[in-house]
């Protein structure tokens, strides 16, 4: 699938590697003999996100030199800039069965035969330096090196095929992949698109910042991760009957547009807001919000470093543009929503309210103010997180 309109997606070229149906009566017909393996809930998402163009230019699970290269320096081999290594680790005993050059057939966790992957090379990789590198710890505690150190010691590697790909169960009309968020935004006439990308429910501070880069763009995209998260985040359905609520009362709905990210989260802090920023360009962002401790977890990265590794790019070569804003609060003094740029007011003239200390509250039936969350917003949290 060649580029044409708007920004240009990673690399050039937005990648499809959704079987046609000749590949797939093919595939299926083959379904009994090949080797297969069984996918986890983050392999699952990453097969879709190769599949639609998400993770354009990658064709399939990362190979050697691109796998070093990442964990290395932030680029693919060739030079272009990646941050977050996307591979599919299997044990020895596994990998010991399977032979280069075969095709595997790829399961996903409820054994439904979705995708193929050519299997161009094995490899062994060191745990302890990709966590290091990637998530700037060694500690087990961290969801994303708990993923490292629980999977396989060895990587498979090669193109894949996504055979199949039902509408998602939850929320079917925002599956908005991105060749199509690209003809929506052309159909509106959006030259300039700013990505958000989220994890949490909508909170002011977030409406705040959103409503700061729609001033100065033509659309806003609200791209919140569906994907696997940590057990304790808000379950997705709840995050995006928040989303609904704003979208219905508090945003101009033909400047936005709300979409779901399948992928899944890696709470890799800096490297992952490069790596989020790269998706939403995929999907024809020109801009990209960063805030507070983007994609963080715990005390491992500080508040802005998610900001700051971006001057660590060539801003050509990286393709889109950072919004970066500062951590957002209700102002007592000015009467609304502020950061330190703007706000003259004393520190205890500021609420700042935490994600745990709001869920906390929300736990206990009390509405958090008005100042932190919308009414509508609070109310629906309450209700899911009694339930």
């Amino acid at each position: 699938m060649t580029h044409t309109d708007g920004i240009a997606p990673h690399g050039g070229q937005l990648i499809n590697r959704i079987a046609t149906t000749a590949e797939k009566e093919e595939f299926l017909a083959q379904a009994d003999k090949l080797p297969r393996i069984t996918l986890d809930k983050r392999a699952t998402s990453d097969l879709v996100m190769i599949a639609i163009g998400g993770f354009s230019p990658l064709k399939g699970f990362m190979e050697k030199a691109d796998y070093e290269t990442v964990v290395e320096e932030m680029h693919l081999s060739n030079g272009v800039p990646w941050s977050i290594p996307v591979t599919l680790s299997v044990s020895e005993e596994v990998a010991d069965s399977l032979k280069e050059g075969n095709w595997v057939r790829l399961d996903d966790p409820n054994g439904n035969f979705i995708g193929v992957l050519e299997l161009t090379q094995k490899y062994h990789y060191n745990k302890t330096h990709e966590a290091v590198n990637v998530y700037k710890t060694d500690e087990s505690k961290h969801p994303g090196v708990k993923v490292i150190y629980d999977q396989g010691a060895v990587n498979l590697a090669g193109p894949v095929w996504l055979l199949q790909r039902d509408e998602h169960p939850l929320f079917p009309k925002y599956q908005i992949d991105p060749a199509e968020s690209r003809k929506l935004f052309k159909e509106r006439g959006w030259s300039t698109v700013v990505g958000f990308q989220t994890r949490n429910p909508i909170h002011r501070a977030h409406e705040y910042i959103q409503k700061c880069a729609l001033e100065v763009v033509d659309g806003l995209f609200l791209h919140p991760l569906v994907g696997a998260t940590k057990s304790d985040d808000i379950p997705a359905d709840v995050r995006m009957r928040c989303y609904e609520i704003m979208m219905d009362n508090y945003f101009p709905q033909d400047r936005v547009i709300l979409a779901i990210n399948p992928s899944a989260m890696r709470y890799a802090g800096p490297r992952e807001a490069i790596f989020h920023a790269i998706v939403r360009k995929n999907y024809g962002c020109t801009h990209f919000i960063v805030g507070r401790d983007h994609a963080g977890v715990g005390d491992y990265y500080g508040t802005y470093d998610a900001q700051h590794i971006f001057d660590e790019f060539d801003p050509d070569a990286l393709g889109i543009v950072p919004m970066k804003f500062e951590h957002a609060f209700y102002c007592k003094r000015t009467g609304q929503m502020a950061t330190t740029k703007t706000s003259p007011s004393s520190k205890e003239e500021r609420i700042h309210l935490s994600g745990t200390k709001v869920r906390e509250m929300l736990r206990r039936g009390e509405m958090p103010p008005p100042q932190f969350s919308r009414p509508e917003v609070a109310a629906e949290l309450i209700k899911a997180m009694q339930n």
